[in-house]
């Protein structure tokens, strides 16, 4: 991590794949990071030991005009939702142009977008609860959304675009007109260092010329407008001659020369999904379709990623209160030995961790919703570990599900329907949540993003100090800038709040469990001091050790947000308020019993015995294991190319509504 810290190379100067070692990867990952902290994070406190619970309490509410176009806006999705017919999309792997239409029709293609720009302006809590019903009827129409506006067009240019580009796109956005981000390349996943894609500007300067390969393009297919990451080549000149360069963003027509999408790409979930894969081919894009400024192209899509990866966690929701619903109803009607399975023990158990962690989801992606639409917080690692944790909780609860369906939850909807059975689609929650591991950051690179920004403190006071490649000066002057930071923050770990028995009693039964978030975040931040001190530059390497503290503080931050809504659960709605400190409890305890055995794997753990099992399997030294086996894959392909397939379609893009350029 110090070596992340310690570049100064720019995107501009990182070479173009392949010829990209591990440094330079780290080079542009923090060139695209945010730098500094302006303002407060609850997220990040915790991390440093510094549990400020009034950054959440009491719990933000949406703003009064946004509610009421959100509530009028809900109830008219919701009627528009049960003509939907989610089992057809799964049938034909296809959602219906008419539903494309409606979803338009109602504004959902605008759902962020600003109000002036023909948008409903609903804001993230709104859009998240919306993705929360969509999903419930199916996961392929979500994904369509969210990959429209979470990742999409209309996010870069609220955030980075230029106030003729706003006006010129975003009300095209908002009644209809697809947007797809293509960033994924077929040697490009989360190390964007390796980018291939080009854009070449011409020699007048008037336009870019756009070269490339572009790999699992949400909305590829179906999409009128694109945001294609490519690599501008840095130049030094007179005027238009002079190109800072760097991996840049631009706003690409779906229907431009050059562009085909050659294959329809089809996953083991969210079959409805139009994702590509696309070839640009000297396609010219007029300069005033770069957004923001040459090689800002990541740093922007990070920044639209801290609230749009909120998307995930609000589907993860949706996914847990139709799995407790099904879950409920199941566990009464079934009789095993005797009685309703959920009366049994081991049922019971995965009832209450379906229903506890549903409450805790909730909780999560509502917090950080209006925590996103107030703007007063600096949400990147809330949202981050919302995303991380709701991923990795909506598919333990979609397989417990499946579990306590038994038979049924293996056997398709539609089997069960034709067997006279209730339709209930388990295991095609089970594969359609799967994706959400992987989506926008997959569950290992988000850890290590996260830890990133957890320790930026640490590199900040101590980054030459532990940098084995500082000399001795230098290390000698970090040294005393080091001191000065840890000798008045290491004092404030020792005692806190937490320790006192009467701290939070405003909570009342929920008062404990703060209490306890509040002193694990002083250990977790002497954890993490311990880590650094113990493997000083090595750190970065101890990406175990790392998941472990991201995960930790995961759980606290779940649980903080679990007991500030149940306050204001009770506090709004009283005959409601025991339910909401009952689950909220519940969760709580089920989540110190993970938090303990995290903080105990931190120290003691099989790490580096998998690591070299990993080697040796790496070098080949267990072939012997996989004898007897037949590989089918053999001989059907590479691992990676980077070729159109002989046999792709010429143009499989296509249009499911009419070009919004006509209406």
């Amino acid at each position: 991590m110090s070596a992340i810290r310690e570049s100064t190379v720019s995107e501009g100067e990182v070479p173009a794949s392949p010829h990209v070692d591990e440094q330079q990867s780290r080079a542009v990952a923090e060139a695209a990071r945010e730098q500094e902290w302006r303002k407060p994070s609850f997220a990040k406190g915790l991390y440093l030991g510094q549990f400020d619970l009034s950054l959440i309490h009491p719990h933000p509410r949406p703003a009064a005009e946004r509610r009421e176009r959100g509530e009028r806006f809900m109830t008219d999705l919701e009627a528009f939702l049960r003509t939907v017919d989610g089992a057809q999309i799964e049938r034909e792997a296809r959602i219906p142009d008419e539903v494309y239409q409606g979803l338009a029709e109602l504004g959902c293609f605008g759902m962020k977008i600003p109000v002036q720009y023909g948008g409903l302006g609903l804001g993230q809590y709104y859009y998240n609860h919306a993705l929360t019903m969509i999903g419930t009827v199916n996961a392929a129409i979500v994904a369509l959304l969210s990959a429209h506006q979470s990742v999409g067009l209309p996010e870069p240019l609220v955030l980075a675009g230029t106030e003729e580009q706003k006006r010129q796109y975003l009300p095209r956005c908002a009644t209809g007109a697809i947007s797809a981000f293509l960033l994924t390349e077929p040697e490009v996943g989360s190390d964007p260092a390796r980018l291939r894609a080009t854009a070449v500007p011409s020699e007048d300067g008037s336009e870019y010329v756009l070269d490339g390969t572009k790999l699992w393009t949400t909305n590829g297919v179906v999409a009128e407008l694109l945001v294609v990451m490519a690599r501008v080549p840095r130049s030094h000149g007179e005027g238009a001659d002079d190109h800072r360069g760097g991996i840049s963003a631009f706003i690409v027509e779906a229907d431009a020369p050059g562009i085909t999408v050659h294959r329809r790409n089809a996953f083991m979930g969210l079959r409805g999904l139009e994702n590509g894969l696309t070839s640009l081919r000297n396609v010219r894009v007029p300069r005033e379709n770069l957004i923001g400024q040459e090689g800002e192209g990541l740093k922007i899509a990070l920044t639209t990623l801290n609230a749009g990866r909120l998307a995930i966690p609000a589907i993860c929701a949706g996914a847990g209160k139709w799995s407790l619903k099904i879950a409920r109803e199941w566990s009464n009607a079934r009789v095993q030995w005797g009685k309703p399975i959920g009366e049994h023990a081991a049922v019971a158990h995965k009832v209450s961790f379906i229903a506890a962690t549903t409450f805790a989801l909730e909780a999560v992606v509502d917090l950080s919703g209006v925590l996103s639409d107030e703007g007063r917080k600096d949400i990147r690692i809330e949202a981050a570990l919302a995303k991380l944790w709701a991923s990795e909780m909506g598919w333990r609860i979609a397989d417990e599900l499946v579990q306590i369906r038994g038979g049924r939850g293996f056997e398709t909807a539609a089997s069960l329907a034709a067997r006279g059975e209730r339709a209930v689609p388990a295991e095609q929650t089970l594969r359609d949540l799967r994706i959400n591991r992987i989506f926008e950051g997959s569950s290992e690179i988000m850890r290590l993003l996260i830890a990133r920004e957890a320790v930026d403190a640490h590199l900040k006071a101590a980054g030459d100090l532990i940098d084995p490649h500082q000399d001795l000066a230098g290390k000698l002057k970090a040294a005393v800038s080091a001191s000065g930071f840890y000798a008045r923050w290491l004092p404030q770990l020792v005692a806190g709040k937490g320790d006192l028995p009467t701290a939070f009693d405003e909570f009342g039964a929920l008062a404990p469990h703060l209490r306890y978030v509040e002193r694990t975040s002083r250990k977790l931040a002497r954890e993490t001091f311990y880590g650094m001190a113990r493997w000083q530059g090595g750190l970065e390497r101890k990406q175990g050790f790392l998941a472990r503290v991201v995960d930790i503080g995961a759980e606290l931050f779940a649980v903080s947000a679990s007991c500030v809504r149940a306050a204001m659960i009770a506090a709004d709605t009283p005959e409601q308020g025991k339910a909401a400190f009952q689950l909220a409890a519940t969760f709580a305890e089920q989540s110190r019993h993970r938090t303990e055995r995290l903080l105990d794997e931190l120290w003691r753990n099989t790490d580096a015995a998998d690591e070299r099992l990993a080697d040796r399997v790496l070098d080949g030294r267990y072939t012997w294991l996989e004898e007897g086996i037949i590989d089918v894959s053999e001989g059907t392909g590479p691992w990676i190319t980077e070729e159109i397939p002989a046999d792709a379609a010429e143009n499989v893009a296509r249009r499911v509504m009419r070009p919004t350029t006509e209406t």
